[in-house]
Protein backbone atom coordinates (compact mmCIF):
# COMPACT_ATOMS: atom_id res chain seq x y z
CA UNK A 1 0.00 0.00 0.00
CA UNK A 2 0.89 3.36 -0.74
CA UNK A 3 2.37 6.02 1.44
CA UNK A 4 -0.04 8.57 2.96
CA UNK A 5 2.86 11.30 2.41
CA UNK A 6 1.98 12.05 -0.68
CA UNK A 7 -1.80 13.60 -0.05
CA UNK A 8 -1.76 16.67 1.51
CA UNK A 9 -5.08 15.69 2.96
CA UNK A 10 -3.25 13.21 4.97
CA UNK A 11 0.39 14.70 5.72
CA UNK A 12 0.78 14.86 9.70
CA UNK A 13 -2.67 13.15 10.52
CA UNK A 14 -3.05 12.43 13.88
CA UNK A 15 -5.48 8.90 12.31
CA UNK A 16 -3.67 7.27 9.64
CA UNK A 17 -3.24 4.39 11.71
CA UNK A 18 -7.37 3.89 12.41
CA UNK A 19 -8.62 1.15 10.10
CA UNK A 20 -11.71 1.27 8.67
CA UNK A 21 -13.16 -1.81 7.09
CA UNK A 22 -16.50 -1.61 4.79
CA UNK A 23 -18.56 -4.46 3.91
CA UNK A 24 -22.09 -3.81 1.41
CA UNK A 25 -24.58 -5.81 0.98
CA UNK A 26 -24.10 -7.31 -3.03
CA UNK A 27 -26.35 -5.07 -5.07
CA UNK A 28 -25.41 -2.19 -7.22
CA UNK A 29 -27.26 0.44 -5.12
CA UNK A 30 -25.17 -0.70 -1.62
CA UNK A 31 -21.40 -0.88 -3.61
CA UNK A 32 -21.09 2.03 -5.43
CA UNK A 33 -21.77 4.82 -2.21
CA UNK A 34 -20.14 2.73 -0.45
CA UNK A 35 -17.01 2.54 -2.60
CA UNK A 36 -17.25 6.65 -2.72
CA UNK A 37 -17.64 6.34 1.15
CA UNK A 38 -14.38 4.42 0.98
CA UNK A 39 -12.68 7.04 -0.98
CA UNK A 40 -13.85 10.01 1.62
CA UNK A 41 -12.52 7.93 4.58
CA UNK A 42 -9.53 7.36 2.75
CA UNK A 43 -9.30 11.42 1.86
CA UNK A 44 -9.62 11.90 5.52
CA UNK A 45 -6.40 10.37 6.56
CA UNK A 46 -7.46 6.44 7.57
CA UNK A 47 -7.28 2.79 5.92
CA UNK A 48 -10.15 2.16 4.35
CA UNK A 49 -10.56 -1.76 2.79
CA UNK A 50 -13.39 -2.25 1.04
CA UNK A 51 -14.89 -6.10 1.49
CA UNK A 52 -16.22 -7.81 -1.73
CA UNK A 53 -16.63 -10.62 -3.84
CA UNK A 54 -14.46 -11.63 -7.25
CA UNK A 55 -17.33 -10.58 -9.73
CA UNK A 56 -18.04 -7.32 -7.70
CA UNK A 57 -14.68 -6.22 -7.35
CA UNK A 58 -14.24 -6.58 -11.11
CA UNK A 59 -16.40 -3.59 -11.47
CA UNK A 60 -14.57 -1.64 -9.06
CA UNK A 61 -10.51 -2.89 -9.23
CA UNK A 62 -9.69 0.20 -11.51
CA UNK A 63 -11.43 2.69 -9.05
CA UNK A 64 -9.76 1.31 -6.35
CA UNK A 65 -6.16 1.27 -7.65
CA UNK A 66 -6.21 4.54 -8.78
CA UNK A 67 -6.87 5.93 -5.53
CA UNK A 68 -4.07 3.73 -4.40
CA UNK A 69 -1.66 5.04 -6.75
CA UNK A 70 -2.67 8.72 -5.97
CA UNK A 71 -1.47 8.65 -2.16
CA UNK A 72 -4.91 7.18 -0.52
CA UNK A 73 -4.27 4.35 1.79
CA UNK A 74 -7.40 2.52 0.62
CA UNK A 75 -7.49 -1.05 -0.92
CA UNK A 76 -10.42 -3.57 -2.28
CA UNK A 77 -10.44 -7.38 -0.80
CA UNK A 78 -12.37 -10.26 -2.06
CA UNK A 79 -13.86 -13.25 -0.08
CA UNK A 80 -15.72 -16.30 -2.16
CA UNK A 81 -19.10 -15.98 -2.23
CA UNK A 82 -20.73 -19.10 -1.67
CA UNK A 83 -23.39 -19.08 -4.13
CA UNK A 84 -23.98 -22.37 -4.93
CA UNK A 85 -23.86 -23.68 -1.43
CA UNK A 86 -26.70 -21.50 -0.93
CA UNK A 87 -28.50 -22.94 -3.50
CA UNK A 88 -28.06 -20.12 -6.11
CA UNK A 89 -27.03 -20.39 -9.61
CA UNK A 90 -23.21 -20.05 -10.12
CA UNK A 91 -21.48 -16.66 -10.07
CA UNK A 92 -24.71 -14.95 -9.29
CA UNK A 93 -22.81 -12.56 -6.20
CA UNK A 94 -24.81 -9.55 -6.93
CA UNK A 95 -28.56 -9.06 -6.32
CA UNK A 96 -29.19 -7.42 -9.50
CA UNK A 97 -28.38 -11.07 -11.08
CA UNK A 98 -30.62 -13.31 -9.08
CA UNK A 99 -33.47 -15.02 -11.54
CA UNK A 100 -36.36 -14.57 -9.01
CA UNK A 101 -37.52 -13.41 -6.49
CA UNK A 102 -37.74 -16.42 -4.91
CA UNK A 103 -34.11 -16.41 -4.46
CA UNK A 104 -33.46 -13.31 -2.30
CA UNK A 105 -33.85 -15.88 0.70
CA UNK A 106 -31.32 -17.42 -0.44
CA UNK A 107 -29.40 -14.50 -1.36
CA UNK A 108 -29.25 -13.69 2.15
CA UNK A 109 -28.38 -17.36 3.67
CA UNK A 110 -25.15 -16.86 1.24
CA UNK A 111 -24.43 -13.28 2.24
CA UNK A 112 -24.57 -14.68 6.31
CA UNK A 113 -22.31 -17.53 5.49
CA UNK A 114 -19.90 -14.96 4.55
CA UNK A 115 -19.45 -14.41 8.36
CA UNK A 116 -16.67 -16.63 9.27
CA UNK A 117 -14.38 -16.07 6.15
CA UNK A 118 -14.72 -11.93 6.88
CA UNK A 119 -13.69 -12.80 10.40
CA UNK A 120 -10.95 -15.04 9.60
CA UNK A 121 -9.74 -11.73 7.40
CA UNK A 122 -9.99 -9.66 9.93
CA UNK A 123 -7.50 -11.30 12.15
CA UNK A 124 -4.85 -11.33 9.73
CA UNK A 125 -5.71 -7.09 8.60
CA UNK A 126 -2.66 -4.51 9.38
CA UNK A 127 -3.38 -2.05 10.70
CA UNK A 128 -5.72 -3.76 13.20
CA UNK A 129 -9.65 -2.93 12.20
CA UNK A 130 -11.17 0.22 14.04
CA UNK A 131 -14.32 -0.20 12.82
CA UNK A 132 -16.87 -1.71 10.61
CA UNK A 133 -18.87 -0.09 7.95
CA UNK A 134 -21.78 -2.66 7.10
CA UNK A 135 -24.83 -2.40 4.60
CA UNK A 136 -27.38 -2.02 7.34
CA UNK A 137 -28.92 -5.58 5.71
CA UNK A 138 -26.18 -7.60 6.97
CA UNK A 139 -27.61 -8.18 10.72
CA UNK A 140 -24.62 -10.64 11.59
CA UNK A 141 -22.01 -7.56 11.39
CA UNK A 142 -23.36 -7.18 14.54
CA UNK A 143 -21.98 -9.99 16.30
CA UNK A 144 -18.57 -9.58 14.78
CA UNK A 145 -17.77 -6.47 16.24
CA UNK A 146 -18.36 -7.60 19.18
CA UNK A 147 -16.33 -10.40 19.11
CA UNK A 148 -13.42 -7.98 17.87
CA UNK A 149 -14.74 -4.88 20.51
CA UNK A 150 -14.60 -2.72 17.84
CA UNK A 151 -17.57 -0.37 16.66
CA UNK A 152 -20.07 -1.61 14.02
CA UNK A 153 -21.93 1.16 12.42
CA UNK A 154 -24.40 0.60 9.88
CA UNK A 155 -24.87 2.75 6.31
CA UNK A 156 -28.33 3.66 5.80
CA UNK A 157 -28.92 3.75 2.07
CA UNK A 158 -32.01 5.61 2.69
CA UNK A 159 -32.44 9.26 2.95
CA UNK A 160 -33.64 10.86 6.55
CA UNK A 161 -37.45 12.24 4.93
CA UNK A 162 -38.32 8.61 3.81
CA UNK A 163 -37.14 7.19 7.32
CA UNK A 164 -39.23 9.76 9.18
CA UNK A 165 -42.13 9.07 7.02
CA UNK A 166 -41.75 5.64 7.53
CA UNK A 167 -41.19 5.80 11.06
CA UNK A 168 -44.47 8.23 11.16
CA UNK A 169 -46.44 5.85 9.67
CA UNK A 170 -45.52 2.43 11.90
CA UNK A 171 -46.39 4.56 14.83
CA UNK A 172 -49.77 6.40 13.85
CA UNK A 173 -50.47 3.13 11.78
CA UNK A 174 -52.68 5.60 10.07
CA UNK A 175 -51.95 3.65 6.83
CA UNK A 176 -54.59 0.94 8.37
CA UNK A 177 -57.22 2.92 9.00
CA UNK A 178 -57.99 3.66 5.03
CA UNK A 179 -60.83 1.56 3.46
CA UNK A 180 -59.09 1.28 0.28
CA UNK A 181 -55.82 0.87 -1.23
CA UNK A 182 -56.67 4.06 -3.83
CA UNK A 183 -57.63 6.05 -0.51
CA UNK A 184 -55.21 8.97 0.47
CA UNK A 185 -54.00 9.86 3.47
CA UNK A 186 -51.68 12.40 5.48
CA UNK A 187 -48.74 11.45 6.75
CA UNK A 188 -48.70 12.68 10.59
CA UNK A 189 -46.29 14.76 12.78
CA UNK A 190 -44.19 15.73 9.66
CA UNK A 191 -42.97 19.77 8.64
CA UNK A 192 -44.92 19.09 5.30
CA UNK A 193 -48.20 18.34 3.81
CA UNK A 194 -47.16 15.01 2.47
CA UNK A 195 -49.98 12.64 1.06
CA UNK A 196 -49.79 9.42 0.13
CA UNK A 197 -52.07 5.72 -0.92
CA UNK A 198 -51.37 2.34 0.67
CA UNK A 199 -50.39 1.26 -3.21
CA UNK A 200 -47.37 4.03 -2.89
CA UNK A 201 -46.11 2.36 0.65
CA UNK A 202 -42.64 0.08 1.09
CA UNK A 203 -43.12 -3.40 1.29
CA UNK A 204 -42.25 -3.13 4.94
CA UNK A 205 -45.50 -1.32 5.70
CA UNK A 206 -47.94 -3.71 3.55
CA UNK A 207 -49.46 -6.77 4.97
CA UNK A 208 -49.83 -8.25 1.53
CA UNK A 209 -45.53 -8.70 1.13
CA UNK A 210 -44.99 -11.72 3.69
CA UNK A 211 -42.32 -13.42 2.11
CA UNK A 212 -39.62 -11.46 3.75
CA UNK A 213 -40.63 -10.97 6.74
CA UNK A 214 -38.06 -12.49 8.52
CA UNK A 215 -35.07 -10.67 6.59
CA UNK A 216 -36.77 -7.49 7.07
CA UNK A 217 -36.89 -8.44 11.01
CA UNK A 218 -33.46 -9.15 11.30
CA UNK A 219 -32.25 -5.80 9.92
CA UNK A 220 -34.34 -4.01 12.03
CA UNK A 221 -33.20 -6.14 15.18
CA UNK A 222 -29.24 -4.97 13.81
CA UNK A 223 -30.21 -1.25 13.01
CA UNK A 224 -31.03 -0.77 16.51
CA UNK A 225 -28.18 -1.97 18.33
CA UNK A 226 -25.57 -0.21 15.89
CA UNK A 227 -22.96 1.94 17.31
CA UNK A 228 -23.42 4.64 14.80
CA UNK A 229 -24.98 5.52 11.62
CA UNK A 230 -23.92 6.96 8.95
CA UNK A 231 -26.46 8.41 6.28
CA UNK A 232 -25.70 9.51 2.30
CA UNK A 233 -27.16 13.06 2.66
CA UNK A 234 -26.59 16.59 3.48
CA UNK A 235 -27.95 18.31 6.66
CA UNK A 236 -29.08 21.54 4.26
CA UNK A 237 -31.07 19.07 1.98
CA UNK A 238 -33.65 17.90 4.70
CA UNK A 239 -32.54 19.60 7.59
CA UNK A 240 -36.17 19.15 9.56
CA UNK A 241 -35.75 15.46 8.74
CA UNK A 242 -32.08 14.96 9.66
CA UNK A 243 -33.14 16.68 13.32
CA UNK A 244 -36.09 14.18 13.36
CA UNK A 245 -34.20 11.30 12.30
CA UNK A 246 -31.50 11.79 15.46
CA UNK A 247 -34.57 12.24 17.55
CA UNK A 248 -35.14 8.57 17.14
CA UNK A 249 -32.03 6.89 16.41
CA UNK A 250 -29.67 9.14 18.67
CA UNK A 251 -26.83 11.22 18.49
CA UNK A 252 -24.00 9.40 16.79
CA UNK A 253 -25.64 10.01 13.40
CA UNK A 254 -23.80 11.78 10.69
CA UNK A 255 -24.77 13.03 7.50
CA UNK A 256 -21.72 12.82 5.14
CA UNK A 257 -23.24 12.55 1.25
CA UNK A 258 -23.74 13.05 -1.19
CA UNK A 259 -20.97 10.94 -1.60
CA UNK A 260 -21.04 10.53 -5.22
CA UNK A 261 -19.87 14.00 -5.31
CA UNK A 262 -16.63 12.81 -4.19
CA UNK A 263 -15.95 12.09 -7.98
CA UNK A 264 -14.64 15.02 -9.19
CA UNK A 265 -12.91 14.01 -12.26
CA UNK A 266 -13.96 12.75 -15.72
CA UNK A 267 -12.28 9.70 -14.97
CA UNK A 268 -13.37 9.13 -11.84
CA UNK A 269 -17.07 9.66 -13.44
CA UNK A 270 -16.14 7.29 -16.14
CA UNK A 271 -14.83 4.80 -13.78
CA UNK A 272 -18.58 4.44 -12.23
CA UNK A 273 -19.61 3.05 -15.76
CA UNK A 274 -18.07 0.95 -18.24
CA UNK A 275 -15.19 2.60 -20.19
CA UNK A 276 -16.33 2.43 -23.74
CA UNK A 277 -19.80 3.53 -23.07
CA UNK A 278 -18.62 6.52 -21.34
CA UNK A 279 -16.33 8.19 -24.56
CA UNK A 280 -19.29 7.35 -26.36
CA UNK A 281 -21.78 9.51 -24.78
CA UNK A 282 -19.66 12.18 -23.82
CA UNK A 283 -19.27 12.54 -27.24
CA UNK A 284 -22.95 12.33 -28.35
CA UNK A 285 -24.23 14.57 -25.49
CA UNK A 286 -21.29 17.25 -26.92
CA UNK A 287 -23.55 17.94 -30.20
CA UNK A 288 -26.10 19.26 -27.87
CA UNK A 289 -27.10 22.79 -26.72
CA UNK A 290 -27.31 23.14 -22.46
CA UNK A 291 -30.00 21.53 -20.53
CA UNK A 292 -31.61 20.12 -23.67
CA UNK A 293 -31.39 16.33 -23.00
CA UNK A 294 -33.10 14.16 -20.97
CA UNK A 295 -31.57 11.35 -19.43
CA UNK A 296 -33.79 8.29 -18.72
CA UNK A 297 -32.57 5.44 -16.24
CA UNK A 298 -34.98 3.44 -13.57
CA UNK A 299 -32.40 1.59 -11.93
CA UNK A 300 -29.60 -1.37 -12.01
CA UNK A 301 -32.83 -3.88 -10.80
CA UNK A 302 -35.81 -2.42 -12.81
CA UNK A 303 -38.24 -5.62 -13.62
CA UNK A 304 -40.71 -3.85 -15.77
CA UNK A 305 -41.69 -5.99 -18.43
CA UNK A 306 -41.37 -4.69 -22.06
CA UNK A 307 -44.99 -3.83 -22.37
CA UNK A 308 -44.55 -1.31 -19.76
CA UNK A 309 -41.06 -0.09 -20.62
CA UNK A 310 -42.27 0.23 -24.24
CA UNK A 311 -44.10 3.22 -23.26
CA UNK A 312 -41.75 4.67 -21.45
CA UNK A 313 -39.66 4.86 -24.91
CA UNK A 314 -42.23 6.33 -26.66
CA UNK A 315 -42.86 8.39 -24.31
CA UNK A 316 -39.09 10.13 -25.22
CA UNK A 317 -40.32 9.85 -28.74
CA UNK A 318 -43.02 11.99 -28.22
CA UNK A 319 -41.85 14.84 -26.02
CA UNK A 320 -39.87 15.56 -29.29
CA UNK A 321 -36.45 16.10 -27.17
CA UNK A 322 -33.04 14.49 -27.47
CA UNK A 323 -32.77 11.44 -24.89
CA UNK A 324 -30.27 8.99 -23.47
CA UNK A 325 -32.09 5.54 -22.30
CA UNK A 326 -31.03 3.35 -19.97
CA UNK A 327 -31.96 -0.22 -20.17
CA UNK A 328 -30.79 -3.65 -18.85
CA UNK A 329 -28.56 -5.58 -20.83
CA UNK A 330 -28.32 -8.86 -22.05
CA UNK A 331 -31.06 -12.07 -21.08
CA UNK A 332 -33.53 -10.01 -18.96
CA UNK A 333 -33.91 -7.76 -21.50
CA UNK A 334 -34.54 -9.56 -24.73
CA UNK A 335 -38.04 -8.92 -25.00
CA UNK A 336 -37.31 -5.47 -24.83
CA UNK A 337 -34.65 -6.14 -27.46
CA UNK A 338 -37.40 -7.66 -29.72
CA UNK A 339 -39.73 -4.71 -29.21
CA UNK A 340 -37.40 -1.74 -30.10
CA UNK A 341 -35.82 -3.92 -33.49
CA UNK A 342 -39.64 -5.19 -34.44
CA UNK A 343 -40.61 -1.72 -33.47
CA UNK A 344 -37.75 -0.04 -35.33
CA UNK A 345 -37.74 2.25 -32.31
CA UNK A 346 -33.78 2.81 -32.70
CA UNK A 347 -33.70 3.27 -36.24
CA UNK A 348 -36.58 5.88 -35.92
CA UNK A 349 -35.26 8.17 -33.00
CA UNK A 350 -31.18 7.93 -33.91
CA UNK A 351 -30.74 11.46 -34.35
CA UNK A 352 -32.12 12.60 -31.61
CA UNK A 353 -31.56 9.53 -28.79
CA UNK A 354 -29.32 7.43 -27.52
CA UNK A 355 -29.37 3.49 -25.94
CA UNK A 356 -27.73 2.36 -23.73
CA UNK A 357 -27.35 -1.27 -22.81
CA UNK A 358 -26.34 -2.21 -19.27
CA UNK A 359 -24.16 -0.16 -16.77
CA UNK A 360 -24.25 3.46 -17.50
CA UNK A 361 -22.01 6.53 -16.57
CA UNK A 362 -24.42 8.33 -14.41
CA UNK A 363 -22.73 10.60 -12.60
CA UNK A 364 -20.61 11.71 -15.72
CA UNK A 365 -23.86 12.21 -18.03
CA UNK A 366 -25.44 14.32 -15.38
CA UNK A 367 -22.80 16.54 -14.64
CA UNK A 368 -22.68 17.32 -18.59
CA UNK A 369 -23.94 20.69 -19.36
CA UNK A 370 -26.64 19.13 -22.16
CA UNK A 371 -28.64 17.38 -19.74
CA UNK A 372 -31.96 19.14 -18.93
CA UNK A 373 -34.06 16.44 -17.05
CA UNK A 374 -33.60 13.06 -15.30
CA UNK A 375 -36.17 10.71 -15.61
CA UNK A 376 -35.70 8.72 -12.87
CA UNK A 377 -37.43 5.48 -10.27
CA UNK A 378 -36.39 7.95 -7.43
CA UNK A 379 -34.27 5.16 -6.15
CA UNK A 380 -31.84 7.45 -3.03
CA UNK A 381 -28.01 6.79 -4.93
CA UNK A 382 -29.82 8.23 -8.02
CA UNK A 383 -32.05 11.08 -6.41
CA UNK A 384 -29.27 12.42 -5.01
CA UNK A 385 -26.93 12.23 -8.22
CA UNK A 386 -29.37 14.15 -9.74
CA UNK A 387 -29.49 16.34 -6.61
CA UNK A 388 -25.61 16.85 -6.76
CA UNK A 389 -26.12 17.85 -10.87
CA UNK A 390 -28.54 20.42 -10.25
CA UNK A 391 -30.98 19.24 -12.68
CA UNK A 392 -34.67 18.88 -12.54
CA UNK A 393 -36.43 15.46 -11.94
CA UNK A 394 -38.93 13.39 -13.51
CA UNK A 395 -40.30 11.38 -10.88
CA UNK A 396 -40.97 7.56 -12.03
CA UNK A 397 -41.24 5.72 -8.23
CA UNK A 398 -41.33 1.78 -8.77
CA UNK A 399 -41.10 0.11 -5.18
CA UNK A 400 -39.57 0.42 -2.15
CA UNK A 401 -39.34 3.94 -0.29
CA UNK A 402 -39.01 5.46 -4.13
CA UNK A 403 -42.52 7.08 -3.66
CA UNK A 404 -41.21 8.85 -0.56
CA UNK A 405 -38.27 10.28 -2.29
CA UNK A 406 -40.62 11.60 -5.23
CA UNK A 407 -42.63 13.26 -2.47
CA UNK A 408 -39.22 14.59 -1.17
CA UNK A 409 -38.08 16.27 -4.56
CA UNK A 410 -41.90 17.19 -5.72
CA UNK A 411 -43.30 18.96 -2.68
CA UNK A 412 -40.56 19.72 -0.39
CA UNK A 413 -37.41 20.58 -2.65
CA UNK A 414 -40.15 21.90 -5.59
CA UNK A 415 -37.43 20.37 -7.87
CA UNK A 416 -39.34 17.59 -9.79
CA UNK A 417 -42.30 16.56 -11.88
CA UNK A 418 -44.46 13.46 -11.90
CA UNK A 419 -45.03 11.28 -14.51
CA UNK A 420 -48.28 9.69 -12.35
CA UNK A 421 -46.89 6.63 -11.22
CA UNK A 422 -49.91 5.39 -8.65
CA UNK A 423 -48.87 2.13 -7.80
CA UNK A 424 -45.83 0.05 -6.87
CA UNK A 425 -44.73 -3.18 -8.48
CA UNK A 426 -43.53 -5.69 -6.01
CA UNK A 427 -39.74 -6.25 -6.74
CA UNK A 428 -39.80 -9.72 -8.69
CA UNK A 429 -42.91 -9.92 -9.38
CA UNK A 430 -43.71 -6.90 -12.15
CA UNK A 431 -45.79 -9.15 -14.08
CA UNK A 432 -48.76 -9.11 -12.30
CA UNK A 433 -48.81 -5.33 -12.14
CA UNK A 434 -50.90 -2.98 -14.79
CA UNK A 435 -49.53 -0.39 -16.88
CA UNK A 436 -48.06 2.04 -14.28
CA UNK A 437 -46.32 3.82 -17.19
CA UNK A 438 -48.16 5.81 -19.96
CA UNK A 439 -46.90 7.25 -22.81
CA UNK A 440 -48.67 10.29 -22.82
CA UNK A 441 -47.56 11.03 -19.49
CA UNK A 442 -43.89 10.51 -19.89
CA UNK A 443 -44.73 13.21 -22.70
CA UNK A 444 -46.27 15.65 -20.71
CA UNK A 445 -43.89 15.41 -17.18
CA UNK A 446 -40.77 16.37 -20.31
CA UNK A 447 -42.62 18.89 -21.70
CA UNK A 448 -43.18 20.33 -18.05
CA UNK A 449 -39.39 20.28 -16.84
CA UNK A 450 -38.06 21.57 -20.09
CA UNK A 451 -40.83 24.47 -20.94
CA UNK A 452 -40.27 28.07 -20.59
CA UNK A 453 -42.28 28.78 -18.19
CA UNK A 454 -41.81 30.54 -15.23
CA UNK A 455 -42.66 27.36 -13.21
CA UNK A 456 -40.18 25.56 -15.10
CA UNK A 457 -37.65 28.42 -14.33
CA UNK A 458 -38.09 28.29 -10.81
CA UNK A 459 -37.72 24.39 -10.52
CA UNK A 460 -34.43 24.43 -12.89
CA UNK A 461 -33.39 27.68 -10.35
CA UNK A 462 -34.02 25.21 -7.07
CA UNK A 463 -32.47 22.15 -8.70
CA UNK A 464 -29.27 24.50 -9.47
CA UNK A 465 -29.17 26.05 -5.94
CA UNK A 466 -29.35 22.49 -4.26
CA UNK A 467 -26.56 21.41 -6.75
CA UNK A 468 -24.09 23.76 -5.16
CA UNK A 469 -25.27 23.12 -1.80
CA UNK A 470 -24.40 19.61 -2.29
CA UNK A 471 -20.92 19.89 -3.59
CA UNK A 472 -19.91 22.45 -0.64
CA UNK A 473 -21.56 19.95 2.06
CA UNK A 474 -18.25 17.55 1.09
CA UNK A 475 -15.82 20.24 0.91
CA UNK A 476 -13.47 21.09 3.70
CA UNK A 477 -14.99 23.08 6.16
CA UNK A 478 -18.80 21.93 4.81
CA UNK A 479 -21.26 19.87 6.96
CA UNK A 480 -20.59 16.27 5.35
CA UNK A 481 -16.85 17.19 5.40
CA UNK A 482 -16.91 18.50 9.47
CA UNK A 483 -19.27 15.38 9.81
CA UNK A 484 -16.89 12.98 8.25
CA UNK A 485 -14.01 13.73 11.01
CA UNK A 486 -16.33 13.98 13.90
CA UNK A 487 -17.51 10.28 13.17
CA UNK A 488 -13.23 9.62 12.71
CA UNK A 489 -12.38 10.97 16.06
CA UNK A 490 -16.22 9.19 17.64
CA UNK A 491 -14.37 5.83 16.44
CA UNK A 492 -10.71 6.93 17.83
CA UNK A 493 -12.38 7.50 21.21
CA UNK A 494 -14.43 3.99 21.13
CA UNK A 495 -11.29 1.94 20.36
CA UNK A 496 -9.33 3.68 23.04
CA UNK A 497 -11.61 2.96 25.69
CA UNK A 498 -12.19 -0.70 23.90
CA UNK A 499 -8.82 -1.41 24.25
Amino acid sequence: MNSSSTNPIMKNSRVNQLHFVLIPLMSPGHHIPMIDMARLLAQHGVFATIVTTPLNALRFNSTIQRASDSGLQIRLVSLHFPSTEAGLPDGCENMDNLPSRTLIKNFFIASSMLQKPFEDLLLGLQPPPSCIVSGKNLAWTVETSRKFRIPRVFFDGMGCFAFCCTNRLEISKVHERVVSDSESFVVPGIPHRIELTKRKLPENLNPGSPDLTAVRNNMRAAEVVADAILVNTFEDLEADYVKDYKMVKGNNVWCIGPVSASNKSNLDKIERGDETASIEVSQWLDLWEPCTVIYACLGSICGLKPWQLQELGLGLEASNRPFIWVIRGGEKSQGLENWILEDGFEERTKKKGLVIRGWAPQVLILSHPAIGGFLTHCGWNSTLEGIDAGVPLITCPLFAEQFLNESLAVEVLGIGVRVGVEAAVTWGLEERSGLVIKKEDVRTAIEKVTDDGEEAEERRKKARELGKMAKKAIEHGGSSYLNMDTFIQFVKQQNEINN
